[in-house]
């Protein structure tokens, strides 16, 4: 049975507190502090994103101002705070978090998407308001869509050089200070100077002199080096000028930085204190200097144009050959993903029999999970917060449990957990939806309308070109033909011990330009979610790879190959809407997680193991 015992028998820090949360305290305590600092600077508002300079999915605690000034803790949303209203704006995701964490007497609640913070700006803006921005905190490309939207109702938007924010956050944590590691060339499968040559060939071939790389993820990967700076995902917090020539200046706080890591960049990476960047910007005068303005804050781009270098705009040089994984990438992720089986199918195991009495609450499933992860010996991180969600909880797309929230896991009810480790061969991902007691038979239709989705998406072929909003309509297409959808997109890209979101490449309705070549990485993770009852999500990973040559088929195909291996509950599987190719791509799925894992089980686990994967 789980018990705090069996933490405390282990011996481990958890990663995930329950305890700390937003919620509506926080805007109550400091939406008072942040409108008093915004009288002092003469301001009339203020947006505030998410992001911090460095555009991570998770930022240091020291960076969470979306969270201080409203208690949303989701990795996506803004707010916009006037002298007299506020709003808070997410996606199709958080809608049900927001209301959780939010007090609707000071905020309103709004969708991002459809341009939602510009709609509301031109709605509650008047002539003559002055709001203001955190210059680093936003792209050229999201800054020109307010600035047209503020300026529309003749207020100007003006830029602040001290965050009002941080001047009223009067507890404001430090900066990480997480060593820097080196990850080895048996897992990179590419020297450091091998990248920074093949990546500077292609700055000079844009016709740049040097590039301007401000993604830590980007830094990470060319450099082979880790960090520990944000939660879930192993990044040093950095900045990077690369040149063409692939030599390269690290900017970093340097008590970071180990001697072996400084003999690990070698002499052709000069390393600096991060306060240095703007200094050395004054050798770019008259360089053109390519910078993404997708990813790179309006900060940077006033900066080198202040310095005198010619800006060339376009896509971080870094972000697809990063995508694109070598032999040895795709080789430390299959390892990784087979580890992580293991105390998945020991989780899968134990859900279906001891957390089969509605005693269980979703802490303690989240809990017992991390805890089989730690006992690999292997993990070095949770790839993400866990989304360990029973019922009603279930239906929140990204829901982070805590003990304000947490639910049992009763009986006649859906349990749906989302996590993943970080292991230094390799990132996981995978979700996996399970009953507990019996199941409805309206659960079991929609989970197998899932479940087609997820299978015509693993099986797709598709040729050399093809993005992923052209596949996208296969993992929706079942739910679509019964009148039902999600709100999320069906796939992100994923690093190789690096972040769990990665692009450029994605599955998902909205358009994009980015084709699937080999080596990428994408989730596959269709779902459904009834509010205020149960949801249901399935998701593996899977890399892009050679499809199998097609019978008298005219043309090269690409496919999928599946790295997840955990078994998907066939309580929950209505077999009268399967295929006959449906059915057999389970049983054959089951088969291979039997045949990898298996030998790796203790003895009971492999029993119940047996029986998940007969044959339907």
């Amino acid at each position: 049975m789980w018990s705090k015992d069996l933490a405390m028998k282990h011996d481990i820090d958890l990663i995930q507190n329950y305890d700390v949360q937003g919620g509506p305290e926080f805007g109550r305590h400091n939406l008072p502090k942040l409108r008093k600092a915004l009288a002092a600077a003469k301001l009339d508002g203020f947006l505030v994103p998410h992001e911090d300079e460095y555009q991570n999915e998770y930022l240091p605690d020291c960076n969470e101002r979306l969270m201080w000034v409203s208690g949303f803790t989701g990795s996506a949303g803004a707010a916009v705070v006037l002298r007299e209203s506020a709003a808070v704006f997410v996606d199709g995701r958080y809608t049900l978090q927001l209301r959780a964490q939010v007090d609707a007497e000071l905020f309103e609640f709004k969708r991002l998407e459809n341009n939602g913070v510009t709609a509301w700006l031109e709605e509650n803006l008047s002539s003559g308001r002055m709001i203001g921005y955190d210059p680093k905190l936003y792209s050229p490309d999201a800054l020109a869509r307010l600035r047209r939207a503020i300026e529309s109702k003749g207020a100007t938007l003006t830029p602040v050089s001290l965050n009002p924010i941080d001047a009223a956050w009067d507890d404001r944590p430090a900066p990480p200070l997480a060593p820097v590691t080196i990850q080895p060339l048996e897992l990179s499968g590419e020297t450091h100077s091998q990248k920074r040559a093949r990546i500077g060939a292609d700055i000079k071939a844009k016709g740049a002199q040097a590039a301007l790389i401000t993604s830590p993820a980007s830094i990470a990967w060319t450099l082979n080096i880790r960090g520990g700076d944000v939660m879930c995902t192993p990044l040093p917090l950095s900045t990077l000028l690369l040149h063409s020539d692939g030599k390269a200046e690290l900017f970093i706080d340097g008590r970071k930085m180990s001697a072996p890591v400084r003999a690990h960049l070698g002499n052709e990476v000069s390393v600096y204190d991060e306060d240095k960047l703007q200094d050395r910007f004054a050798a770019l005068k008259d360089k053109s200097v390519l910078i993404d303005p997708a990813v790179s804050s309006a900060f940077y781009f006033e900066a080198l144009e202040s310095a005198g270098a010619k800006l060339n705009r376009g896509q971080d040089p870094i972000a697809l050959p990063k995508a694109t994984k070598n032999e040895a990438e795709v080789k430390g992720s299959i390892a990784a993903h087979k580890r992580d089986a293991v105390p998945l199918i020991r989780f899968l195991h134990w859900l279906d029999t001891e957390a089969q009495n509605g005693e269980i609450d979703e802490i303690q499933a989240a809990t017992q999970l991390e805890l089989f992860r730690h006992e690999t010996g292997a993990l070095k991180d949770l790839s993400f917060e866990t989304i360990s969600g029973a019922g009603s909880n279930g239906a929140i797309v990204h829901y982070r449990a805590s003990t304000a929230t947490s639910q049992k896991l009763a009986r006649g009810a859906l349990f749906l957990v989302d996590s993943g480790g970080q292991y230094q061969d390799g990132t996981t991902d995978v979700t996996r939806t399970v009953p507990i007691g019996e199941p409805s038979q309206e659960m079991r239709e929609r989970f197998t309308l899932v479940l087609k989705g997820h299978i015509a998406l693993a099986q797709a072929r598709f040729p050399t070109g093809t993005t992923g909003s052209n596949l996208d309509v296969l993992a929706r297409l079942p739910l679509w033909q019964q009148g039902l959808d999600y709100d999320h997109g069906t796939g992100h890209g994923v690093g190789v011990y690096l972040g769990v979101h990665e692009g450029p490449q994605r599955i998902s309705k909205r358009p994009h330009n980015v084709a699937l070549l080999p080596g990428m990485i994408v989730s596959n993770e269709p779902g459904y979610y009834k509010e205020g009852e149960y949801g249901i999500r399935i998701e593996n990973l899977q890399y892009v790879t050679a499809a199998s040559k097609i019978e008298a088929g005219e043309r090269e195909m690409l496919g999928f190959e599946t790295l997840t291996l955990a078994p998907i509950h066939r309580k929950l599987i209505n077999l009268g809407l399967l295929t006959k190719e449906e059915t057999h791509y389970i049983n054959t799925y089951h088969k291979r997680i039997l045949e990898e894992i298996g030998p790796n089980l203790p003895k009971n686990c492999l029993n119940w193991l047996i029986t998940a994967c007969e044959e339907i």
